[in-house]
């Protein structure tokens, strides 16, 4: 063991090495046993999203070469692939048409709209006998944008035709068993799908054309209602938080009563599963109890939950999936990558299918969960990965830098995982705390909700309060801790910087929200009303709008600021950023601003996330007076 400084640590794992593993690597899992479909993301190509298929140990992919299974439908997109025995209905990202894969080929069935991705097309189903789809539509016209359901002909030989419109925002149609009802999410605005959502159910006739006998089944402004979802016996279930957690209800009658574990994500992108139907009849549920994902079997009779008893910890939002005794996901753990694993609930085996890279990951940390106080006589949550290496330790009487992670959202969480990330920084001396902030999810509707009205004031506090603890702990350096975030988490960080600007040494922020103002004018519809509950209605509370932004405020900033921004972001704008960076080179404060063509609201291109990593290791050890091991690419650095 050899000692160094902290943060000149030596490490394997470069940044070209972490930019080859995609953040969000796979999406949209499907089991026909033997065969098991997913999307996976490719950030060597452009951070396309491909449809492979596993089958007798081998992985192939379906799509033509160069096509990008996404939709833009919220922008966040999810539900971009659906399928019918060997077909597959994708939505093909450049044009945002709808298309039939088949062997290797895909041919469009919606037509090409007039303006360039006016029309888009998500989550959807195919109707029994494979000649009928149902989904939803995302229909852009000047000055508005239409949600929608519609049905078309499988084979695209008719246009689609809208069964149901006037609501703001439609998701999840699906149909049941038989092909005669279809259930489907409603909301309004100013609502979420995680504030309050409605549940319907109708008649579909016999040409999919209409729907008739709309019957409303639960939801309501106070009670999201989500994945709606039919039994094999044609039984309607979904997930409410009615009770304040999410739970599974069938027919209206709660299935479970977790008042400390929920199953149920906040529904940023489509195609969510939280739950699966067995052979057998019970369902394999993944349970979220503080922060913590498990997978446990659900007898529906009794009410009985019963552990898996597997060591995954994090399981993603939508790639869930069984067929008789098997159930298909993807998870990670805090020693396992994000993993696609078919796991046998009648003999307890399990199945690695594939795993998101194949790397000698050498000094993995361990996660420990902290509680501390936030204010207001408040907790909040994080877990603390500390600086980890088998060849390495730091000088004693020397504390590490920490990086503060604030997670985007605001509305979501982060569970203990192996996080390639977190290695680059942990195997290189720097501590890590992932911070679930109030106003999370993980933790129940009442932690979800306590960040209504404050969004942009006790967020920032929480990573503040974090960051503290851990010097308390003495397992910080204060003068070398800095936060980093990206959307809602880049708004965390400029709102730290400017409000206390002593808290942190330096910040990071990727496409981070500067005027709040700003974006509830010009982002987009699924995002145009969030800011009524997190700030207040606006323009009635433009005063407040204008209070919380820190652009207005950044001449109060006193530390280093990186900032990271995608030229294509239609959801925080680009000029964010660069009104940020203008406040900063008046007033002379150390900045560096990087912005990268081609990319939107997260980077998925493999360069462009080798880029921002390097860069970032290269703009703490220079403002912090550590030499990293690595040999970096300098970064123009204004004002240092």
């Amino acid at each position: 063991m050899t000692v160094r400084p902290y943060g000149t640590w030596p490490s394997r794992l470069d940044a070209d090495a972490i930019a080859r593993i995609p953040a969000r690597a796979f999406d949209g899992v499907s089991v026909a046993w033997p065969s098991v479909r997913w999307l996976e993301s490719r950030p060597a190509e452009g951070g396309r999203a491909a449809l492979v298929e596993w089958r007798d140990g081998r992985i192939r992919e379906l799509t033509p070469g160069g096509f990008n299974v996404r939709t833009r439908v919220h922008e966040y997109g999810g539900g971009a692939c659906w399928f019918h025995g060997e077909t597959a209905y994708c939505s093909e990202f450049s044009d945002s048409r709808l298309y039939r894969v088949e062997e290797g080929k895909a041919t469009p069935v919606t037509p090409e709209p007039r303006e360039a991705n006016s029309l888009r097309y998500a989550d959807g189903e195919v109707a029994p006998g494979g000649r009928l789809l149902v989904c939803v539509r995302e229909r852009h016209e000047i000055g508005a944008v239409h949600n929608e359901l519609v049905t078309l002909p499988a084979d695209g030989s008719a246009d689609p035709r809208v069964i149901a419109s006037g609501h703001d925002f439609y998701a999840a149609p699906r149909l049941s068993p038989d092909g005669r009802r279809l259930a489907w999410i409603c909301w309004d605005h100013p609502r979420m799908p995680w504030d309050g959502t409605e549940l319907w159910i109708a008649e579909l006739a016999g040409d999919g054309t209409t729907l008739s006998g709309e019957q409303f089944v639960a939801g309501g402004r106070e009670e999201s209602v989500v994945e709606p979802a039919w039994s094999p016996e044609g039984r309607l279930h979904f997930v409410s938080d009615r009770n304040g957690w999410w739970n599974l209800h069938r027919d209206d009658r709660a299935l479970t009563r977790l008042e400390d574990g929920e199953i149920g994500v906040p529904a940023f992108v489509f195609g969510t599963r939280r739950f699966a139907f067995l052979g057998d009849g019970r369902i394999a549920c993944v349970v979220t109890r503080a922060a913590v994902d498990s997978l446990e079997l659900l007898d529906p009779e009794t009410g009985a939950l019963e552990p898996a008893g597997l060591a995954w910890t994090a399981y993603g939002p939508t790639m869930l999936a069984a067929e008789k005794s098997r159930v298909v996901f993807a998870a990670a753990s805090p020693t396992e990558p994000v993993t696609v694993v078919a796991w046998d609930s009648s003999t307890g085996e399990e199945t690695v299918i594939h795993r998101v890279v194949d790397l000698e990951f050498g000094s993995i940390p361990v996660p420990r969960a902290i509680e501390f106080e936030a204010g207001d006589g408040a907790k909040a949550h994080a877990f603390y990965y500390p600086p980890t290496n088998e060849g390495s330790e730091g000088p004693a009487g020397e504390r590490p830098p920490l990086r503060v992670v604030c997670h985007g959202g605001p509305t979501s969480h982060r569970g203990p995982s192996l996080t390639p990330e977190f290695l680059f920084w942990t195997q290189r001396g720097v501590g890590v705390v992932d911070v679930n902030y109030r106003g999370s999810s993980g933790f129940g509707r009442g932690y979800r909700r306590l960040l209504d009205g404050r969004w942009g004031e006790i967020d920032w506090q929480d990573c503040v309060a974090a960051a503290r603890y851990l010097a308390e702990q003495g397992q910080a350096d204060p003068e070398r801790t800095w936060v980093e975030g990206g959307s809602a988490g880049g708004y965390v960080v400029l709102c730290a910087l400017t409000f206390d600007p002593t808290a942190f040494a330096a910040g990071v922020s990727y496409f981070g929200v500067a005027d709040v103002e700003a974006l509830a004018v010009e982002t987009h519809k699924f995002e145009s009303r969030y800011l009524d509950s997190l700030v207040g209605p606006y323009p009635g509370e433009v005063e407040l709008y204008r209070a919380r932004s820190p652009v207005h405020f950044a001449d109060r900033i006193e530390r280093p600021l990186l900032l990271l921004q995608g030229l294509e972001d239609k959801v925080v704008l680009p000029n964010q950023a660069e009104m940020m960076a203008d406040a900063l080179d008046r007033k002379g404060i150390p900045h560096a601003y990087i912005a990268f063509e081609g990319e939107g609201h997260g980077f998925r291109k493999r360069e462009n996330v080798s880029r921002s990593i390097a860069a970032t290791l290269d703009f703490v050890g220079r403002v912090f007076g550590f030499e990293p091991a690595d040999e970096l690419e300098p970064l123009e650095i204004a004002h240092l």
